[in-house]
């Protein structure tokens, strides 16, 4: 019998010992996978729920701005980068190329369309790259323009979309609706209305959750969660479109002529608080964010009023008891605490009643008040009642509530005529509806209402918030007898004589305050160094709306009185306040609907039989755009740029157009314009009827009409 060799079998049973601890160690890791939920500090559903998962955010639509009578303010439009296919790959087996083939003519058909140098695409064109980005010129360009490359066929250019804050009507409200910008891919309100309800514009993302597999294809019989946005809610102003447009022609008139370092009119409904229309300058245009200041002057401007503020001492010095209209004083000079108070002619009027010092505007007057009849105190908590040291509460951002801080009998004598105390715009309005509305405050409204964009469902309706018996009825129906002298009395030394209408009872007082130049920390005695200012409402024993405008060192004193009273014209014509009888305006109003989608052909025959001057940006045979906007009111020879659904831009004869006009038309055109003086078109650098082949810079000469 053999004896078997056992010293064969050590190799492999060695083997064995090794396979077997190997397969004793998978075991045990299979058995700590299938039975501890964590490993090594994983959670492995999680893990694996998480390698396969999709998550796609579904960005909402922000909401639109609108004035009362909806025309759009601020909107959310698709926008464009123009691309361009470098790699022929992309083109593979395709019979028509699919990417950048001709580098040079590309370059050159593109150069004028985007505004570039055939240079400086040639370059990008040949960069080492898969697709590269056509910029600056080629980005967040328009759907018109999109269009225009489109035509031109070129192989291997492309678009990426995208959405933008877009602003229709350029420089239009733009303190009161503010601006947006995109910062990744959120918009965010900055300025205005767009930052204080950026929440409610913005609306609510949402998003698409689902299990791919590692091609990008979803895995059948997985589970898949659709979560869909909510679009931001419309916000709807007070603002009445018609009457903006006036305060900004308005505006840019006073500008002109007077050339103030800065300017701000304001109108209010009496009856409502509700703000028609806001206007200043400098402004910017939120689509371009030229803005040299970030404050918004109805809120946002603190600084000492001035003489309007007499209206609210004699007012306080009524409802103390002790006013006595036909007692007398003597004006011209004061002395107090050893420094002297002067009439704004130095030597006054001799001794004069108080209700002629309120006509005359007196310093002298409110002084002697404070000396005599009435306590520092007393004008305090008037002052305070009447709205002045507190914010109004009215929804714009950044509301500054002014200070009413006098202590000494100087200080309270100089804030009797409003210096030494700020106010601002906003409230002045608040306080003046007191003298509209019989002793009852209006508090001021921005915002009319909140609409959910989907529904139409009305989310916020502002309601008329008032403050009953503010001040005594007959006390008011007296001060705006005193208001309506100062405006239309024709006795010698009226300071308010220039807002006299011929046919209309409007009432006022007018304010000059000496400028303080914080940086001397003394008050500026130089002949302009004044803020002009004017309170006023009509008619004056039913007031329809409160006007306040106050304009910062003009250099010519007729450029305020002469803007106010023809925008008062232009309102009491709209409104047809006076039912047309007294008014002065003989031009004929024509509301202008919705052209867009309609025949070019057909609208051009429609406005000029209105007498109206059709200005067209392409010859396309359909409408795409217009200003003004629809609802919006025009005068007969007015413009109407109509945009059509072609990109060829004839430049038109701008002699004679207004600024305002020349900026539509260059923002509906997208050419970047620039202007040099005040005024009207004179001069222009591209000749009238020239087809633009480029995008060069339009430059237009301004001076005023009357030059």
């Amino acid at each position: 019998m053999k004896t078997r060799n056992f010293k064969k079998w050590k190799k492999p049973q060695g083997i064995f010992k090794i396979f077997l601890v190997f397969i004793v160690i998978l075991f045990i890791q299979l058995c700590y996978l299938s039975l501890f939920t964590k490993v090594y500090g994983i959670d492995m559903q999680a893990f694996a729920k998480n390698r396969n998962t999709y998550k796609a955010t579904i960005k909402a639509l922000r909401g639109n701005v609108y004035t009362s009578d909806e025309t759009v303010l601020a909107q959310t439009v698709s926008s464009y980068t123009v691309i361009a296919y470098l790699s022929p790959s992309r083109t593979g087996n395709s019979k028509k190329p699919l990417h950048v083939v001709d580098k040079v003519k590309t370059a050159e058909t593109l150069a004028p369309v985007l505004n570039m140098t055939k240079e400086r695409i040639l370059e990008l064109l040949s960069l080492d790259l898969y697709q590269v980005e056509l910029g600056p010129g080629g980005r967040d360009i328009t759907e018109l323009k999109k269009e225009e490359i489109e035509a031109l066929e070129l192989p291997g250019i492309g678009f990426i979309e995208d959405t933008k804050r877009y602003y229709p009507n350029g420089d239009f409200a733009s303190y009161i609706v503010g601006y947006a910008k995109k910062y990744d891919n959120d918009i965010t309100g900055e300025l205005g209305i767009e930052a204080l309800y950026n929440d409610e514009l913005n609306g609510k993302d949402g998003a698409i959750v689902q299990q791919q597999d590692r091609y990008g294809y979803k895995i059948p019989d997985t589970p898949e969660t659709n979560i869909p946005a909510e679009n931001g809610n419309d916000i709807y102003l007070t603002i009445d479109a018609n009457i903006q447009r006036f305060v900004e022609n308005v505006v840019d008139k006073i500008v002109e002529t007077g050339k103030p370092e800065w300017v701000t009119i304001s109108v209010m409904e009496a009856k409502t608080g509700r703000i028609l229309g806001s206007a200043s300058a400098p402004s910017f245009d939120p689509n371009k964010l030229n803005i040299t200041n970030y404050e918004n002057p109805l809120v946002s401007f603190a600084y000492e009023p001035g003489s309007v503020m007499k209206i609210f001492t004699y007012l306080c010095a009524m409802e103390n008891g002790v006013y006595n209209g036909k007692a007398t004083y003597k004006s011209g000079s004061i002395v107090i605490d050893g420094t002297p108070i002067f009439d704004h002619n130095k030597y006054g009027w001799g001794t004069i009643t108080y209700d002629l010092g309120l006509e005359r505007s007196s310093n002298v007057a409110v002084a002697t008040m404070m000396q005599t009849l009435l306590s520092r105190d007393q004008l305090k908590k008037c002052l305070t009642t009447f709205g002045f040291g507190s914010k109004t509460g009215i929804k714009l951002p950044r509301e500054l509530s002014g200070s009413l801080n006098f202590k000494y009998a100087v200080e309270t004598a100089a804030a009797s005529f409003g210096q030494g105390i700020t106010t601002t715009p906003i409230q002045q309005l608040q306080a003046l509806s007191i003298i509209a509305n019989n002793g009852t405050m209006m508090k001021p409204q921005i915002v009319d209402k909140i609409v959910d964009s989907k529904t139409g469902e009305i989310i916020y309706k502002s309601e008329i918030e008032k403050v009953e018996n503010v001040a005594a009825e007959k006390n008011v129906k007296y001060i705006r007898e005193l208001m309506y002298n100062v405006v239309n009395s024709t006795r010698s030394g009226v300071t308010g004589s220039k807002y006299k209408i011929k046919g209309y009872d409007v009432i006022g007082k007018t304010g000059t305050a000496q400028y303080f130049n914080k940086e001397t920390g003394k008050y500026s005695f130089k002949t302009l160094d004044y803020i002009y200012s004017f309170s006023g409402m009509f008619p004056k024993d039913n007031p329809d709306v409160i006007i306040f405008a106050t304009a910062k060192k003009p250099n010519n004193f007729n450029s305020l009185p002469n803007g106010v009273t023809t925008l008062m014209k232009d309102i009491a014509t709209y409104r047809n306040t006076f039912n047309n009888e007294k008014t002065l305006n003989t031009s004929t109003s024509y509301v202008l609907e919705d052209y867009r989608g309609k025949e070019t052909l057909d609208i051009i025959g429609e406005l000029k039989k209105h007498e109206l001057n059709p200005i067209l940006i392409g010859n396309g045979k359909y409408i795409v755009d217009q200003y003004p906007a629809p609802k919006i009111t025009v005068l007969d020879n007015d413009n109407v740029i109509i945009v059509t659904n072609d990109s060829k831009i004839t430049i038109p004869d701008f002699k004679g157009w207004p600024k305002k006009d020349i900026q539509a038309f260059a923002i509906k055109a997208g050419i970047e314009v620039e202007f040099d003086g005040y005024g009207y078109s004179y001069e222009q650098n591209i000749k009238a009827n020239t087809v633009l082949n480029d995008k060069e810079k339009l430059i237009i000469k301004l001076k005023d009409k009357e030059i």
